[in-house]
């Protein structure tokens, strides 16, 4: 550990002003600050010891859109809840969504669909490589890739992201030399990046494929973070930077993260090779994991169709919570420093100054302070002292979790001392 005990000091508490100035700025149609009872509900986030406060796994404590509830609504007063079948209006809603927001433009016929963006890639990894094969991740990279790799005797190969202590970018030099390894068939890459937060550049995409492209390697682009950008910033489909990224790839998308409705269960892969996209659809019907459940499409087209103004005012609302975490840390907590970002409700957490190890640091805040975070390791980066922060909650809970990671941290200083 990094001696920097001394430089710790009780501050004044000055974020909870900050946060009430931003709420009475705020007009708001949907009521974000309202607390949400999680409990009883089997809820994964919320499976907590005590007073836990958990702010780690990818799913907001916010409602949904009061326009896909209603939707769903309609088809729960149903009452049969039998086999349903994919719309033509689920891909209809889908490339609609795209062209405006993305400016890209989708073919229905190129959309699959699937239960979920893992399954997908999961899929696409055992019928487009061979066991023992590489496969190329960029590291540190969202854990459940390594699970796809490995638990099907496939090798994860890593082109570790640079870190210059503020954000972080692509080793082309390294990217290369892992894609040339004539062992490698696949490259996942994450658009935007979880758990960095970085919205890759369609320059630096358009380098990707043309890389891939040269050595032969299938391009699996998991975006399902596309729309948890900050206001005034947008991604680039993977699809859209180049000719050559549009053939070389499947790209996976779905309205679960970004609407919080990752429990029914619906994405899409967008393939628009017809070579690719045929083996493709034959992986997922192989894996039955094409089948939607009576409410995936409807909560999709409905988000797709009718949930802009309510993403609006939610991105609005995270980034709102965003800047109170940056300013805070700065202020009152300046050893732990936040990854600068554009994307994502996951802030990436340089903790380098106070400890050595983020795994033990976490325990320490889970159970000390009550404080329930990511640890940063399960992402396997070089560096191992990142934790992630899940601010898609009320801002009274952001509040009170870095009060808790605050006192938490002047804890674990001096118990290292």
């Amino acid at each position: 550990m990094r001696k920097n005990a001394a430089k710790f000091q009780i501050l004044p508490v000055k974020f909870a002003k900050i946060s009430a100035k931003i709420t009475q700025g705020e007009q708001m149609k949907y009521d974000f600050d309202a607390p949400v009872e999680r409990g009883g509900t089997y809820s994964s986030k919320w499976k907590t010891i005590g007073d836990e406060l958990p702010m780690w796994v990818a799913d907001m404590d916010f409602k949904v859109a009061p326009e896909i509830l209603e939707a769903l609504q309609k088809r729960l007063d149903n009452g049969v809840f039998g086999y349903s079948y994919v719309p033509r209006e689920w891909s209809e809603a889908i490339c609609s969504w795209w062209s405006r927001r993305h400016d890209v433009k989708f073919d229905p016929n190129w959309l699959i669909f699937c239960t979920g963006v893992i399954p997908i890639i999961s899929s696409a990894v055992r019928k487009f490589t061979s066991v023992g094969d590489k496969i190329v991740i960029q590291s540190p990279v969202y854990h459940v890739f390594y699970r796809s790799i490995e638990n099907n005797g496939r090798v994860a190969l890593t082109n570790e992201l640079a870190y210059d202590g503020r954000g972080y970018d692509i080793d082309f030099k390294d990217l290369e030399e892992k894609l040339a390894d004539p062992l490698t068939t696949m490259f996942i890459l994450c658009n935007p990046h979880n758990p960095v937060g970085k919205i890759w550049s369609a320059q630096k995409l358009a380098k990707i494929g043309e890389l891939c492209a040269k050595h032969g390697v299938l391009v699996i682009s998991d975006e399902i973070h596309c729309d948890i950008t900050s206001p005034g910033k947008s991604y680039v489909p993977f699809i859209r930077a180049s000719e050559t990224c549009k053939n070389i790839s499947i790209t996976c998308v779905s309205p679960t993260k970004a609407f919080n409705i990752a429990g029914l269960q619906s994405s899409a892969a967008v393939v628009p090779n017809p070579k690719l996209r045929a083996k493709m659809a034959k992986a997922i019907n192989d894996d039955e994991v094409g089948e939607g459940n009576a409410f995936s499409c409807i909560a999709a087209i409905a988000a797709f169709e009718r949930g802009e103004a309510w993403l609006e005012q939610m991105r609005e609302y995270i980034e709102q919570n965003r800047k109170i975490v940056s300013e805070f840390l700065q202020n009152e907590l300046p050893q732990i420093r936040l990854v600068e970002q554009d994307a994502t409700y996951l802030l990436w957490l340089d903790c380098r100054e106070i400890c050595d190890d983020a795994s033990d640091f976490h325990k320490f805040l889970r159970q000390k302070a009550g404080l329930w975070l990511n640890d940063g390791n399960a992402y396997r980066g070089a560096e191992k002292c990142f934790l992630r922060l899940n601010i898609a909650t009320q801002r009274s809970r952001v509040l009170e979790g870095l009060k808790r990671l605050k006192s938490g941290a002047l804890a674990y200083v001096k118990s290292r001392e």
